[in-house]
């Protein structure tokens, strides 16, 4: 299992659809409540933020590699999930 890094912003829409379809997920299937999701505010940890290639927010990040960015849609949260946890 994978860490997620999931860069956002507190007050930006798509990141709360983005939790929300997470949560929905969770409840749906078991094996994503195990995930570990490591939610940064990309204005509150800036060096990270600057040091990732990634230019909307959500971004997610699984292993470095950039998995979705932009606008989300549940099934793309969920090829982020199912990623996180291949071994």
């Amino acid at each position: 299992m994978k860490e997620i890094l999931m860069m956002m912003l507190a007050d930006c829409p798509y990141c709360k659809q983005a939790d929300h379809m997470i949560q929905e997920l969770q409840e749906e299937n078991e094996k994503y409540r195990k995930l570990v999701i490591r939610r940064v505010d990309e204005e509150v940890d800036t060096k990270l933020a600057a040091s990732l290639d990634y230019y909307y927010v959500p971004s997610f990040f699984v292993d470095g590699e950039k998995l979705m960015e932009g606008v989300p849609a549940k099934e793309k949260v969920q090829a982020v999930l199912d990623a996180a946890l291949e071994s």
